[in-house]
């Protein structure tokens, strides 16, 4: 997947300035399609120059001009094409992971903190999710939102993006404690 694919598909929802666009795509998309706003602003460019968006400026009194983007017909052929292909499998690719490999050879107690502190940010993130997925549903229950909802896609992706983050804080956390208990034991020896 590219850039495009995930922009293409935040653009569905509205029409959208560049800043709106890194608002929405910060509070959804970046759950599994991290972007920094510059990356942003580039691909709309590269989007519209393909005929996939198409931008309008509006006419601002108080601030300065801005530009709304939409997805062209082109642009939901090109999600379409894009949903239809057979999709990567995932993978893993984190430095975290290199330095608990080396853990037995190197210095144990900076990967100690940074796996706790890697569990903190995770914990903070399905703090931040919970509370998405409670606004996507309103009043509704789950159950009862995922059956009658009228989107549900990023309810979806927002309940893997909880997934992942609860699997990832319990697998730093539990890593954590068996180096600590290995050093404490070492250090009995």
């Amino acid at each position: 997947m590219a850039l495009r694919h995930a922009v293409l598909a935040a653009l569905l929802d509205g029409e959208y300035s560049g800043y709106q666009l890194a608002k929405v795509f910060d509070i959804s998309v970046a759950n599994f399609w991290p972007a920094l706003p510059q990356q942003l602003y580039a691909e709309l460019a590269k989007l519209e120059k393909d005929g996939l968006v198409a931008g309008r400026e509006v006419v601002q009194e108080t601030r300065p001009n801005k530009r709304l983007f939409h997805v062209t017909e082109a642009g939901r052929a090109a999600l379409e094409e894009f949903a239809a292909a057979a999709a990567k499998p995932a993978v893993i690719r984190d430095d975290l992971l290199v330095k608990v490999q080396t853990a037995d050879r190197v210095g144990t107690v900076p990967v100690i903190e940074q796996l706790e502190a890697r569990a903190s940010a995770a914990e903070a993130k399905i703090e931040l999710l919970d509370k998405l997925l409670r606004q996507m549903r309103g009043d509704a229950d789950e159950e009862e939102f995922l059956l009658r909802g009228e989107r549900i896609g990023g309810y979806l992706t927002c309940l893997r993006g909880v997934a992942f983050e609860q699997g990832h804080r319990d697998w730093c956390l539990r890593t954590a404690a068996i180096l600590r208990e290995r050093l404490t034991t070492r250090d009995e020896r």
